[in-house]
């Protein structure tokens, strides 16, 4: 319900701005926002050729492909004047992200088709570790910590493996891989919950954990600041580590304290220290590494964790063999099984990702995001927060909307700003310490059909806060 209603404000919030905004002059056209891409120029006039300035006039009717371009500086985006058919079309600014109609054929294009590739591939191999025993395995080796996570999960539930496969994926920044055990996690969990139509407590719990996006190795990161030459890409992973794993520990605890969960678990305190201990023990490890090796360690970690994982998946089935003969099936069989449940799952979540982008898309691109992110940053401002932080904001403040989104704002304060500025590292650390929570809850939730999402968008977005205040505080302590 709270999604919902979220939904149809941030729409009819951007409608209302735009319609307002062609009235007053403010826009000239409505056309970029239904029609235009992503880093197109904006049409913001159009004017009859001697209405323009004599020296534009002069030097569009002397320029071979009757375009003159004005730079006024080196930040803010060229004018340019284009004349055609006897008016002058005049451009500036560029659009922030692609308009409705563009969204809507590039979230099929290149969103869901590739994610129903890797649900496909993914799924298989899910269906494999569950006809060959592998998943049964390891939900009854971790059950008891699990039990006090996820007290309403049955002990030696295959959510458990799926679950587990998941939080291996984000922790090693194989988001490929994350989606499809994630994704069946939530098809398990559903299997159980005994309201099909409201959000269970289990699902709420992994969820949360999920979105908070405890990263170990922040790969992606790290190549866009190879790629802006910073002089140690890999210096903002630990930060990225401790402000994801802050965020993570938050989520379990207002979720926890939510649910009623016994904290004092012998078990649970175990398992938080053995995961706390393994994440110093890394790096330890890694900072004692020079900085080629860094890089060729955080390059590789998640591509080969990844390999082992599909091998000894497909070495496990083959020792196992018997148990596809029993089922009736063949290893290969089953796997093309479960790629074809992968294709359901992914045609089935279509609708709802293209929903919430959709309305993204439109807010972004009225000009309404922009407005209360500047209105943000300028009440920080008068609060006493240095400019490098406000800087950094419209990162944090789009990160839970677009990945994409927030990505380009990233890339776009490393180039003004340098990579190896405050606001360029904190960008880095806003861009890996939480998920894209509206995205997150659309693709999860929409793969069971789930309308009552009860209190996770308030948690996340309360978590998306929290990591927001520890990346800031983490990176003044480091930088």
């Amino acid at each position: 319900m709270v999604l919902s209603r979220f939904w149809l404000v941030i729409f009819i919030s951007s409608i209302l701005f735009v319609i307002i905004s062609l009235f007053t002059g403010t826009n000239y056209s409505l056309d970029y926002i239904l029609n235009g891409k992503k880093d197109d120029p904006i049409l913001i006039s159009e004017k009859y050729i001697q209405q323009v300035p004599f020296f534009v006039k002069d030097s569009i009717e002397k320029a071979p492909n009757k375009t003159m371009v004005v730079n006024k500086d080196t930040i803010n985006p060229d004018t340019t004047y284009v004349f055609n058919n006897k008016t002058v079309k005049i451009y500036s600014g560029v659009q922030k992200s692609d308009g409705l109609l563009p969204t809507c054929k590039n979230t099929l294009v290149d969103l869901i088709l590739p994610l129903i590739a890797y649900l496909a591939f993914f799924c298989g191999l899910m269906q494999l570790l569950i006809d060959s025993g592998a998943s049964e395995k390891l939900a009854k080796k971790l059950s008891p910590l699990f039990s006090k996570i996820f007290p309403t999960v049955p002990k030696n539930h295959e959510s458990i493996s799926y679950m587990t496969l998941n939080f291996a994926a984000n922790f090693l920044g194989l988001d490929s891989a994350a989606t499809p055990f994630g994704l069946k996690a939530m098809q398990s969990l559903q299997e159980i919950n005994p309201d099909k139509d409201k959000a269970s407590d289990a699902q709420i719990m992994f969820m949360c954990l999920h979105a908070a996006g405890l990263t170990l190795i922040p790969t992606s990161i790290i190549g866009y600041r190879a790629a802006q030459n910073a002089t140690n890409p890999a210096d903002v992973m630990l930060p990225c580590i401790i402000t994801s794993f802050i965020g993570t520990l938050a989520a379990f605890i207002i979720v926890g304290i939510r649910q009623k969960i016994n904290f004092k678990s012998a078990s649970l305190l175990v398992g938080i220290f053995v995961l706390l201990a393994a994440i110093i023990g890394l790096l330890f490890y890694i900072n004692r590494l020079d900085l080629i090796g860094k890089n060729f360690f955080t390059s590789n970690l998640s591509g080969l964790m990844l390999v082992l994982i599909i091998g000894a998946t497909l070495i496990f089935s083959f020792i196992n063999e018997n148990k596809f003969t029993e089922k009736q099936t063949t290893i290969f069989d089953a796997f093309v099984t479960g790629a074809k449940n992968g294709l359901e799952t992914g045609v089935k979540i279509f609708p709802y990702v293209l929903g919430m982008l959709v309305a993204i898309s439109f807010f972004r691109n009225s000009g309404l995001f922009e407005i209360v992110s500047n209105g943000i940053a300028l009440v920080f401002s008068h609060l006493g927060v240095s400019k490098p932080i406000t800087d950094s904001l419209p990162v944090a403040m789009l990160r839970p909307f677009s990945s994409g989104g927030s990505r380009g704002f990233m890339i776009d304060a490393m180039q003004n700003f340098g990579p190896d500025s405050f606001t360029g590292r904190l960008v880095c650390i806003f861009q890996c310490s939480a998920e894209t929570t509206f995205y997150v809850i659309a693709v999860y939730f929409g793969s069971v059909n789930i309308k009552n999402t009860r209190y996770t968008l308030a948690t996340m977005l309360l978590v998306d806060l929290i990591c927001v205040i520890a990346a800031i505080a983490v990176a003044m302590w480091f930088f």
